[in-house]
């Protein structure tokens, strides 16, 4: 199979006009929690074992007690370090520019980091239907649920009326993830959010945004190593996964943007990738 034959159409229509500094080089976003703006759709990260003692904590994090019936988060880094090794080029890259504006350099990332994501995805589509993955998990310990709100429905219309979140629900991980990067395109075609003019001021809340952005599209490399990791293999794409999450973490921890509990399942791996 070839690698873009599953290629989904939201990579095509998020190519933005991004320009960098001649000086600058090119490489390839601490969530929010409950500063978000209301008119962001939010989502819950739940934490799930077979237990049924809930335990609600404040960053919308459902937490039950247990242990994993699936791959363990060790197993998941063993499997993945086969193909990981140390790329110095990367950490470099990450690295903002002198004289490179901020939010440019976050724009130009999240942008990159979407495709990216997209078109590994997309390798594996054929393997992740609501029968294979009737919802969106990564191993049985988390369970990722959506969440929008009506607003969103009118974004960028500033007549909108103020209304209430919907009620979070459990997605099929593939209706969850096309859910995910149709919300985040929608910023992408809004060009009061990611100017494609140079020069063009981003709005003052942009960095949470992208925080938010990131802790979101991460919950599909999530998905991928825990449930897709085999396909992935199959297709011999395990060193582009494994390169493109690392840069994507190298990047997140040099912004401070996911915190440590957001990478889940996926912690020992990436405590690695940044040890390396």
């Amino acid at each position: 199979m070839s690698f873009l034959q599953n290629f989904n159409a939201h990579s095509l229509k998020s190519t933005r006009g991004f320009k960098l500094k001649q000086s600058s080089p090119i490489s390839s976003p601490q969530p929010i929690g409950n500063s978000v703006d209301s008119s962001y759709p939010q989502e819950y990260s739940q934490y799930q074992t077979i237990n049924t003692n809930l335990k609600l904590n404040n960053d919308d994090t459902n937490t039950m007690s247990g242990t994993a019936g699936v791959s363990t988060h060790k197993d998941i880094r063993n499997y993945a370090e086969q193909t990981l090794g140390s790329d110095n080029a990367l950490i470099q890259a990450v690295k903002l520019p002198r004289d490179e504006d901020l939010n440019e350099w976050l724009a130009i990332h999240v942008v990159d980091f979407y495709n990216q994501i997209n078109m590994l995805y997309g390798a594996i589509t054929e393997f992740c239907s609501p029968a294979t993955c009737p919802r969106m998990i990564a191993t049985e310990e988390y369970e990722y649920l959506w969440q929008e709100t009506p607003m969103d429905q009118h974004r960028g219309d500033s007549n909108a009326p103020p209304s209430s979140p919907r009620r979070p629900v459990s997605l099929p991980a593939c209706e969850y993830i096309e859910n995910l990067m149709n919300w985040v395109q929608g910023f992408f075609d809004n060009d009061n959010i990611f100017p494609s003019k140079i020069g063009a001021p981003f709005p003052q809340q942009f960095p949470s945004l992208v925080k938010t952005i990131f802790k979101r599209l991460f919950r599909i490399y999530a998905h991928i190593y825990c449930h897709h990791f085999h396909e992935i293999s199959e297709l011999g794409l395990q060193s582009h996964l494994n390169t493109s999450l690392k840069h994507y973490v190298l990047f997140a921890n040099e912004f401070q943007l996911i915190s440590r509990k957001d990478y889940g399942p996926l912690e020992d791996l990436v405590d690695t990738m940044l040890r390396r």
